[in-house]
């Protein structure tokens, strides 16, 4: 299996299809089946207390599995998640981003099941595990 979006695709995408966001992320790297994902925290990313909010590691996972998906199957924007599960470990650190490493179990055709470690940068010790089940959209026949 190969890739049919680079970084720059990915990144372009985003800027495209989902500009109210797409700042909040920096694509790091893409391979076959893998993808690794910045969120880049500011303030409106944390929660009181000065913690990364559940909703943005939420946010970080599911744009993670889906940018991984499109990197394999192409710009389909109509992919959408279909399952979620998500394990909150301990607490990420505040001054730092968060690293999403990604990684792709089944692409089907019509299902794809990712697997994601979160980590705050610079820590060894994942702060969130996700398992994320996305619907492929059929291909479009001429």
């Amino acid at each position: 299996m190969s890739l049919k979006m680079s970084v720059a695709d990915l990144e372009a995408f985003m800027a495209a299809e989902f500009a109210q966001v797409a700042r909040d992320f920096t694509v790091v790297s893409a391979a076959p089946m893998q993808l690794t994902l910045r969120l880049n925290v500011t303030d409106r990313h944390l929660r009181p207390g000065g913690t990364v909010a559940g909703p943005a590691i939420f946010a970080l996972a599911d744009v993670g599995v889906y940018l991984a998906v499109l990197s394999m199957i192409g710009p389909q924007a109509l992919a959408v998640t279909t399952n979620c599960s998500l394990d909150f470990m301990r607490k990420p650190a505040a001054d730092a981003d968060l690293i999403a490493q990604v990684r792709l179990l089944k692409l089907g055709r019509v299902l794809a099941v990712g697997d994601v470690l979160i980590y705050s940068h610079g820590s060894p010790a994942p702060v969130a595990r996700a398992n994320m089940t996305y619907s492929i959209p059929p291909a479009r026949q001429s």
